[in-house]
């Protein structure tokens, strides 16, 4: 009788850290068992900055989630961003020795080697090799091209990098928790998991998850990544942009952003004024509508310009199904509205999970990232089921860069 697996999707993040805990069931439907939740200390633009705070952080997530699922968790799915982290698209060739024909393993070997093998920078590490298509003869294959005949095999290949040392930051603390780490994933590509079917790739998607102090992305076309990438704007900026410009708190700030703030164009939206009342009895700051959205808006455009910038020419307009909005300020008022602008595309919030459990609220889009590593994990199961086990060590090598 086929087994149910426990996975478990850990995501440090600028503003949260998030353990998640779920049942893959035999029938690979997800059961979420429990989720452990804190503010997050200690990181800045998605990378640590005081290592003791986020291994407190990641403790503290640790023990809510043991606690709430019931399990003893071993070892984590862990996610990870950064404006260090790079992606790049790559294409390798190899002519197929004249005395044969058929496409075999070994072929295949040697043109993923070909494409994997680009020069990055002396302080960067892998994290993912990805492929995206093979061509035979000039035809394109969106799957390995096992046994058919020809002469030129290309493979076409998604290679994402970063610092080294500042990936290995985050593995260490969470092996100090002790915790081991099964996998290392750039943190778009887990949320893309959530956000993205089967159909929504080949049509065209860009995924866009807006965090507390970065904008991670992931580009999808013809059913394979074309880009991915980290900008440092997330936001706490707009929030900072409104603390100086008004000279409130950041802290009122932030509320001000929550429960006032509209990212969109529209000018009934701008219209009046804000009252913040001040804790020390003086008379309450007054900010005009339009001073207070301009702001939202300027910061928020520069992300999105930041994001097109990091995408291929020409990638826009291969996009068929539109963009889609993740992350905890992916909730702010009108920030669809200015994303449809922006982009000229239709812009979408993602769909509630396909997860089954207590946790109603995973519809939130702030989880998408966490609840995106489990459905990597189960990619992972499925791919290791699929190649045998004795092929499953060369495939996590294949995402692990740091050895045991």
């Amino acid at each position: 009788m086929a087994r149910s697996n426990i996975h478990v999707g850990l995501e440090i993040g600028s503003t949260k850290t998030v353990m998640v805990v779920a049942e893959i069931k035999p029938d690979e439907s997800a059961k979420i068992l429990g989720m452990g939740e804190t503010r997050t200390a200690g990181v800045r633009k998605g990378e640590i900055a005081d290592y003791k705070q986020v291994r407190a952080c990641v403790k503290s997530a640790l023990l809510e989630a043991e606690d709430v699922s019931d399990v003893v968790i071993k070892s984590v799915f862990l996610a990870v961003t950064g404006a260090h982290i790079k992606g790049v698209n790559n294409t390798g060739t190899f002519r197929i020795p004249d005395d044969e024909q058929e496409v075999d393993r070994h072929h295949l070997e040697e043109v993923k080697e070909i494409a994997r093998d680009i020069a990055i920078p002396s302080e960067h590490v892998y994290l993912h090799h990805l492929a995206r298509h093979f061509t035979l003869d000039g035809q394109a294959h969106s799957t390995v091209p096992y046994g058919l005949l020809g002469r030129n095999l290309e493979a076409d290949y998604h290679i994402v990098h970063g610092v080294r040392t500042r990936i290995q930051n985050s593995i260490k603390c969470v092996r100090e928790i002790p915790l081991d780490v099964d996998d290392v994933v750039f943190a778009p590509i887990a949320s893309a998991q959530i956000c993205l079917n089967r159909e929504r790739k080949e049509d065209g998607a860009l995924v866009i998850d807006i965090g507390g102090e970065t904008t991670d992305y992931v580009l999808y076309i013809n059913g394979a990544i074309a880009a991915a990438g980290c900008v440092p704007v997330g936001g706490n900026h707009v929030s900072n942009d409104i603390h100086l410009v008004t000279r409130i708190p950041f802290s009122k700030a932030e509320k001000v952003k929550v429960a006032e703030g509209n990212a969109s164009a529209d000018p009934a939206s701008s219209v009046g004024i804000v009252k913040v009342e001040d804790e020390k009895g003086f008379p309450p700051i007054e900010i005009k509508r339009q001073v207070l959205n301009d702001v939202i808006r300027g910061r928020l455009e520069e992300a999105f310009e930041l994001v097109i910038e990091g995408l291929p020419s020409g990638a826009l307009e291969k996009i068929g199904t539109g963009v889609f909005l993740t992350g905890g300020s992916s909730q702010m008022r009108g920030i669809g509205e200015l994303a449809c602008e922006v982009f000229d595309l239709p812009v979408y919030k993602p769909e509630q999970p396909d997860v089954s459990g207590v946790h109603a609220y995973f519809k939130d889009p702030q989880y998408a990232t966490a609840l995106g590593l489990i459905r990597y994990a189960q990619i992972l199961d499925e791919e290791k089921s699929s190649i045998g086990p004795g092929k499953m060590k060369g495939l996590i090598k294949t995402f692990w860069p740091f050895g045991s």
